[in-house]
């Protein structure tokens, strides 16, 4: 770990304290009546390993999808996410989506970001391959569905910043946004697992 991602990791639990504080740790919840017109078991990602996950095997599973980095304030929510897929590993599937996207704060390769992971965080939890997950002709698919309203049925809003959450349910519709400073471990996101 760098000199930069010791102290950012030292920081983390400031930063959750102070965007609570100012009232920024927002929690965004679909409306039931809405529905995908576009099924997210149809999906599928590339893993940072290079094998392809196909989301029809994630059917009653809910999915949690995380659009990670790691030089960020949020980076050790790594650590939230480890604990949260192994207390929920039956019922829950995580997977990371590595991205550049916010000050350039995921410089490194796939097999990098999978070692910082795994030698910081004890990371067990799948990584996609690294991708764009904002708007634009390179963003990833997944995350093309997960912030399009006439896909998803009613999110429009793309990360703000790196650790934004996307909670689907066992059926396969986006039921929550959880913005970047809820923590993993949030009783909120976790009442959206465990309900």
């Amino acid at each position: 770990m760098t000199t930069r991602q010791q102290i950012l990791k030292w920081i983390y639990p400031l930063l959750i304290g102070y965007k609570k504080a100012r009232g920024q740790d927002k929690i965004r919840q679909a409306d039931p009546t809405r529905v995908p017109s576009v099924p997210f078991h149809q999906l599928s990602v590339t893993l940072n390993n290079g094998s392809e996950l196909s989301f029809e095997s994630l059917r009653n599973k809910k999915v949690l999808l995380v659009n990670t980095a790691s030089n960020c304030g949020f980076t050790n929510q790594y650590s939230d996410l480890q604990k949260l897929y192994e207390a929920h590993k039956q019922d829950l599937v995580i997977i990371g989506f590595p991205a550049n996207d916010f000050k350039e704060q995921e410089k490194g390769s796939d097999q990098e970001i999978a070692q910082f992971c795994q030698l910081n965080f004890g990371v067990s939890f799948p990584l996609a391959k690294k991708s764009t997950v904002v708007k634009g002709p390179e963003q990833n698919k997944v995350f093309q569905w997960l912030t399009c309203k006439n896909l998803n049925g009613w999110n429009d809003k793309q990360p703000g910043w790196n650790f934004s959450k996307y909670l689907v349910d066992e059926v396969g519709t986006l039921t929550h946004y959880f913005e970047p400073a809820v923590s993993p471990l949030d009783p909120g996101l976790l009442k959206a697992i465990e309900g």
